[in-house]
This record gives structure tokens, sequence and C-alpha cells, in this order.
């Protein structure tokens, strides 16, 4: 029985929702992403001018086809073999794909040397997140990059109204349409506990971005770019 807050519960509800999250990506139907978080996730790693990416969490693989029309290899990684599935059906002729997971990439499963890893809106489990965290480097060229892109803390915690603290929380599909199920748990970090993670993860922090909604104002995402500490 797998525990309803986990990690392990993350990779069971992204596995029973890949063609629902296929559809609404590729038809733009999340709003924040088609207005705000697609281009900012695209133009912080653009900032770092990499020759090549590791997408960590790719899915479908929106994010690796993105960056190889601006000329960059990209390779693509997932724990839902599904998921990457989708991907190398829509990914050009230059892309790659490859499942593990994130326990599995931390073990040392995953042998790439790539000039920036980025994972958008896919680090959202506790220990698989931490000892990922802790092993990255191994996957970075010298001088290499660390792009993180997640939900605001700050905004996502004043829109919940629970306390202001790390935890398990459990997960929603709203405003996502009723072809999903079984949403995903995740574990939320206050801003000071994302960096706190971070240097403790022996990452040095290069810049902080807080991606905007132009209607609403509020912060949508924030964007972690990091690098070796040495």
């Amino acid at each position: 029985m797998i525990e309803p807050l986990s990690d392990a519960k993350i990779v069971e509800s992204w596995t029973k929702n890949v063609d629902p999250w296929t559809q609404a990506v590729r038809g733009d139907q999340i709003e924040s992403r088609s207005l705000v978080t697609n281009k900012a996730i695209v133009d912080a790693v653009l900032s770092r001018a990499p020759r090549s990416v590791l997408d960590i969490g790719c899915g479908e693989g929106w994010l690796v086809r993105a960056l190889e029309a601006h000329g960059i290899r990209a390779i693509g990684v997932d724990a839902v073999s599904a998921l990457v599935e989708q991907a190398r059906r829509a990914g050009g002729v230059a892309s790659e794909f490859r499942v593990a997971s994130y326990e599995e990439i931390a073990a040392g499963a995953l042998r790439v040397s790539v000039d920036l890893a980025v994972a958008n809106f896919s680090l959202i489990g506790k220990e698989s997140v931490e000892d990922l965290l802790a092993a990255g480097q191994r996957l970075l060229t010298t001088n290499g990059s660390l792009v993180i892109q997640t939900l605001h803390p700050l905004t996502i915690g004043a829109e919940s109204g629970r306390p202001y603290v790390d935890g398990w929380r459990s997960g929603s599909w709203a405003g996502f349409g009723d072809a999903f199920t079984d949403p995903a748990p995740w574990y939320f970090r206050t801003l000071g506990s994302w960096i706190r993670l971070l240097i403790e993860s022996g990452w040095r922090l290069a810049d902080v971005r807080e991606p905007v909604h132009p209607v609403s104002g509020q912060a949508v995402s924030v964007i972690f770019i990091a690098e070796a500490a040495g």
C-alpha cells in the first residue's frame, strides 16, 4: 500500500494522468504556463548559454523541444515511462529521452554530462528531491548550472490559507478538467527552505527570478539559478 503523502504516490498519480496532462500541455490549456512560466523557464535556461541540457522530470517533452528550437542539445528524463513515450513520439530527430526515477539518478544510474540541468515544476517530492539535489552536480560539466522553477511559496501559501511551514500537502486538479484523477500530493517548502536546501546540497545561488502574472500582478513562480559551490 502506497502512503498517500509520499514520493511514491506522486509517481503513481502521474502515471494515471499521462493522457490528460499531455493534452493539456500541448493544447495550451494551462493559463499560467502559456502566459508566464513557459517563457520564463526558457529565458532562464538561455541566460546561461548552455550547449547541452538535461530536463529532469521532462513529462511529455515540451521543454526539450523548446530548447532544441534554440539550437540546444537536450535530453529529457522522467520516472513515468508512458510520459517518456509521449515525448519520444513528439520529439524531433535530435531529441533524446530516458526513463529513470529520481532515486536512480541520485544513485548514479544516469550517465550524462551536460552544461545545465533544469527542473520545471518537477521537484515536488521530499526525500527524492533532497537526494537528487545532493547528487546533481555529477550530471554537469565544469562550471555547469542548475535551473529550478517551482510554485512561488509565498503566493501559494497565501492562497491556501495554511501555516507557512514545510510539510506534505494534498494535491488538486482544480481547474484542469474532469479527465484528471487521483491528484498527486506535494511537499511544500518555504522560500527560505528552498534556499537552505540548495546551499546544503552544495550549490551556490546565482540568481532568483519571480515571474509575475500580467493580470493579477502576483508572483506565479520562483526560479532558482544555481552553480556548483566548488
